[in-house]
């Protein structure tokens, strides 16, 4: 007696199911159960997106991200009654911030990871913790004050950011004929730009402001007031994982209640004397949910 192959293939799957077997382990369970059983919370972050997330001179990961995530740690820890928590950070890649999730590689990503509908087919977000917008970055010798002074100069932009895009359709909007030259990564970019290969160097305005600090020479830059985008940014979480992003939310929309985001801003950012803008400012409200 022969059986029909889509017979066949219907069997395999009965047998699967029933014998408890997944077809996508990764999907079977949620992050919090995973964490449960292994003890393990593992957050990955940037090693070069200071003042966001970095490593410090002593490797060890820092900035207004990476506190934050520390938060949602004991957050975690207190929601699974586990003190003994092994809360482990994993340097990522910023072209590999939204993989290593989906891959699994880490729970949350603590970064500097803009919110878009294009990532949300893969990932889903926090709350957002951080508002900011592209600008350039260029040296105080070349007379760049606005974007329109970029005419006829070579602007650097990181690879696979959503920067590269806003900036095109900027400069081609506002028919500012300038050459975009894609780098592998920031401190490319800064080489770049303090080498005189590219005139100016554009990122998320946030970003540039750490590349500055990092740089300890604050004289020898000049960055753009203007933007020329929105940049929301969230914490990257596993999609479809509410119980998780719940935990990791309330921990966040707890520290805007308490005004502990005030001392963590000024600890990071306000620190060379830089003032939180109104947008931002109207994103904590915004996300300062009652419990």
């Amino acid at each position: 007696m022969q059986i029909k192959s889509s017979a066949v293939l219907l069997l395999l799957v009965i047998v699967l199911v029933l014998s408890g077997a997944p077809l996508h382990a990764h999907d079977a369970k949620g992050t919090l159960e995973k964490i449960a059983k292994t003890g393990e919370l593992l957050m990955g972050y940037h090693t070069d997106s200071s003042p966001l997330s970095y490593e410090n001179s002593e490797g060890e990961p820092s900035g207004y991200s990476v506190d934050l995530c520390r938060r949602i740690a004991a957050g975690v820890k207190a929601h699974l009654g586990k003190d003994e928590l092994t809360v482990k950070f994993v340097p990522i890649a910023s072209d590999e911030r939204v993989s290593a999730v989906v891959r699994g590689k880490v729970d949350i990503m603590c970064g500097s990871t803009t919110i878009t509908m294009t990532r949300q087919e893969e990932v889903d977000f926090t709350v957002p913790i951080f508002v900011t917008g592209g600008s350039v970055l260029s040296l105080a010798e070349s007379g760049i004050q606005s974007l329109s002074d970029l005419s006829g100069k070579k602007v650097g932009v990181v690879k696979r950011t959503t920067t590269v895009e806003q900036l095109k359709n900027h400069l081609q909007q506002d028919l500012i004929d300038a050459k975009v030259v894609i780098v592998a990564d920031r401190d490319e970019g800064m080489d770049q730009l303090n080498e005189g290969k590219i005139d100016a160097f554009a990122s998320d305005q946030i970003v540039l402001i750490g590349q500055v600090i990092e740089s300890g020479f604050h004289k020898r830059y000049s960055l753009a007031d203007e933007t020329f985008s929105y940049e929301p940014y969230g914490l990257v979480v596993r999609r479809n994982d509410a119980d998780f992003r719940l935990v990791a939310n309330r921990a966040i929309t707890q520290i805007y209640r308490s005004g502990q985001h005030v001392k963590i801003f000024n600890k990071w950012i306000g620190r060379i004397g830089i003032q939180p803008p109104p947008v931002l400012l109207a994103m904590y409200q915004l996300n300062t949910y009652p419990e």
